[in-house]
C-alpha cells in the first residue's frame, strides 16, 4: 500500500495490516519530516484489522509532526476491532475519525476554506 495524493493539500493513505502497516506510517511520517509545504493526511483503515502498541505510537507522531505545523490527521473506515483499541487507549479523543475516505477530504477541504 501507498499514499497517494488527493491534491496539493491532502494526502491519502490506504493502510493493510503488519507489516505493511509499519511500513507505510514510517513512510509517512519520513516524507512529512522531509517535506517543507506538508499536506493533511488521510489514513483509510478499511484493510486493517488490528493494531499495536508501536503503531499507535506511529500515529501518535504523525499527528505531532502535522499538529506543528498547522496540518490535520483524519483516520477513516477505522474498523470495529481497531476502534476498540483506539477508544480503550483514549486516542479517539485525540483522533478525527471520519466514516469513509471522502468524508475526511471533504472535513479537511472544509476546514481549509475556513
Amino acid at each position: 500500500m501507498m499514499s497517494v495524493d488527493w491534491s496539493d493539500q491532502i494526502v491519502v493513505a490506504d493502510l493493510a495490516d503488519e507489516p505493511a502497516l509499519s511500513d507505510e506510517l514510517s513512510h509517512l511520517l519520513d516524507r512529512l519530516e522531509a517535506e517543507p509545504g506538508r499536506p493533511h493526511v488521510v489514513l483509510n483503515f478499511q484493510n486493517v484489522s488490528y493494531v499495536n502498541s508501536s503503531n499507535l505510537a506511529q500515529l501518535l507522531k504523525l499527528r505531532k509532526v502535522l499538529g506543528g505545523h498547522e496540518r490535520s490527521l483524519r483516520m477513516c473506515s477505522v474498523r470495529a476491532d481497531v476502534m476498540s483499541v483506539i477508544r480503550v487507549t483514549g486516542l479517539d479523543k485525540l483522533f478525527q475519525i471520519a466514516p469513509d475516505p471522502m468524508t475526511a477530504i471533504a472535513g479537511l477541504q472544509i476546514e481549509d476554506a475556513g
